[in-house]
């Protein structure tokens, strides 16, 4: 606790090491908070920065708070057998990870930059503290909340029963649909084959003949190592010709 102006002040309001990489406006969170939250946010993030492999946090780490992107791309993932692991989400700047931690003592998925990527920190305590006061945050949080559930569900039914063909084309039409594509129509996200395997659920050699099958039928293309969706149409009927959705 600490006393200011004849007013104690809890633990979460004091002031912690931060840079100046953080707008305080891009986030999800800070755009949720209100106007008058905003000073405590302020005093309780911590701006990090992480080169491109880095990783923020591993599976069975302490759950010491959550997380958000304010630049750069980061993945969530979850250990797969022994020697494999399996993607469940991708982070684009302004969404938060870190968030599977909560109510546990331990994270029970991994996260890392897979680009040079600078990320938010805030502490459990303070987040529980600011959904009690800024309501409007809590309820898009509840949503958010909800539509990555349906998502999960999603990719566990076709993980379950689609073939490689078609999770692979499911990934990459998710990839551009969160991320987007750059002035030269790639996607917008530089992603290895490793990646794409390890969110299709498949391995890196399936993942790689499969590609190159994609390659040789038109469907997609390389440029620079960024992935070019040549016939997103031809990408949709291989998952949505299975009518698993």
């Amino acid at each position: 606790m600490r006393i200011k102006s004849g007013r104690i002040l809890p633990f979460y309001f004091l002031p912690m090491k931060k840079t100046a990489f953080c707008d305080l406006q891009s986030c999800a969170f800070c755009r949720g908070c209100l106007k008058e939250w905003i000073p405590a946010l302020d005093a309780n993030r911590k701006t990090e920065q992480y080169s491109k492999g880095n990783q923020i946090f591993k599976e069975g780490d302490a759950v010491k708070g959550l997380y958000f992107v304010v630049s750069g791309k980061v993945k969530v993932y979850r250990k797969w057998g022994e020697d494999k692991s399996l993607i469940m989400r991708f982070v684009k700047p302004g969404e938060i990870f870190g968030h599977r931690g909560m109510g546990e003592k331990h994270y029970p998925v991994s996260a890392a930059a897979i680009e040079n990527a600078v990320v938010c920190f805030i502490e459990y305590s303070f987040f529980i503290s600011s959904l009690k006061v800024n309501h409007q945050y809590a309820f898009d949080l509840l949503q958010f909340f909800a539509e990555e559930l349906q998502e999960s569900e999603r990719k566990m039914t076709y993980l379950a029963h689609m073939p490689v063909k078609g999770r692979i084309a499911y990934c990459l039409v998710k990839l551009k649909e969160k991320f987007g594509l750059d002035k030269k129509g790639c996607l917008n996200i530089a992603i290895s084959r490793n990646d794409i395997a390890s969110y299709a659920g498949t391995t890196y050699e399936t993942a790689f003949r499969t590609m190159s099958e994609m390659i040789d039928n038109g469907m997609v293309a390389f440029h620079e190592k960024k992935i070019i969706l040549s016939d997103i149409s031809a990408l949709e009927l291989c998952y949505k010709e299975e009518n698993i959705f």
